[in-house]
């Protein structure tokens, strides 16, 4: 059975999931799991799909980076295909070349594909650090203004009131960590 998993990151790219969805179909997909959640959040419809291919099956994605975070995500997805004896197509790797890791050469190239894919979001990750630290440097990047601490005075106000800190949180849309930390670095103040 040929079986398509779908998904974006965002519930806002639905054009992009009926696109994926439309070419599974077009690939010939039976059955197709789809779903609107980041990579690194839990993927209920991709374990979905593990659970229901058989021997013999295989999962076909649009492009590769619908399906693995990682090399280290992508080789784990597919020692988990091999388990089960489940071959994977990507339909696009680059335009319109596809992949099937039923082959030898099509697992040579998923692994070297993966590999230089995670190299480049490394690169991106590392100069994105370097832009932030040449913007503090500058002045110029504060990050984001902690929420509690914006509100630490009306806390403290709330506190002397004798509001007990759940319902402190609770009136200033905050979480409660955040209030005991505040009520902490007031009484380290004071002492």
């Amino acid at each position: 059975m040929i079986v398509g998993y779908a998904r974006t990151s965002s519930l806002a790219q639905v054009a992009g999931l009926e696109a994926q969805i439309r070419d599974l179909q077009a690939a010939g997909c039976e059955r197709v799991f789809r779903e609107q959640v980041s990579s690194v959040a839990q993927r209920e419809q991709l374990e979905a799909a593990f659970d229901f291919v058989r021997e013999g099956d295989q999962i076909v994605v649009s492009r590769l980076d619908r399906l693995a975070r990682s090399v280290g995500d992508l080789l784990a997805i597919i020692a988990r295909m091999d388990a089960k004896k489940v071959s994977l197509r990507v339909l696009s790797i680059s335009g319109t070349q596809a992949l099937d890791t039923g082959t030898s050469t099509g697992r040579l190239m998923l692994s070297v594909i993966g590999a230089v894919g995670q190299a480049e979001r490394e690169a991106m990750l590392e100069r994105q650090r370097e832009g932030i630290a040449k913007a503090k440097r500058e002045g110029r990047y504060k990050g984001r203004v902690p929420t509690a601490r914006r509100q630490s005075v009306e806390i403290i106000k709330l506190k002397e009131a004798s509001v007990r800190p759940s319902e402190i949180a609770n009136k200033l849309g905050i979480g409660r960590a955040s209030v005991y930390r505040v009520l902490g670095e007031q009484e380290s103040v004071a002492a």
